[in-house]
């Protein structure tokens, strides 16, 4: 259940992180008004994706189900589509060059090794 503590706290980190920093919400519909690169963004540009997939890959380990483990990668590669069809382009569209050089210097789901 750690792993699921985890993850659900680093997804909560990112939503108030949007709310207080961003100006904004994760919905399509409230979107942050401001680049968030505080917090777990400081990091890496989805941390909000890494901390749900924790969050259902610890129910998998805690339930010991194959199919949640399943789903988990399943959840994997369409946020990853998701991110790289939708989110960035849009993200790019919004903010220009600021979010530019975000693209080159925060890895999109893992940290990078300095």
């Amino acid at each position: 259940m750690i792993m699921v503590t985890i993850g659900t706290a680093i997804a909560l980190w990112c939503v108030f992180t949007f709310v207080f920093i961003g100006k904004g919400t994760p919905a399509p519909f409230d979107p942050p008004r401001k680049l968030v690169i505080r917090g777990p963004y400081r990091f890496v540009r989805n941390p909000m994706y890494i901390g749900a997939g924790m969050t259902l890959a610890g129910a998998a380990l805690f339930y010991e189900s194959l199919s949640i483990f399943i789903y988990t990668g399943l959840f994997f590669l369409i946020t990853h589509l998701f991110v790289v069809l939708y989110e960035e382009p849009t993200l790019r569209r919004t903010f220009g060059d600021e979010y530019g050089s975000i693209l080159s210097a925060r890895p999109t789901m893992a940290c990078r090794a300095k």
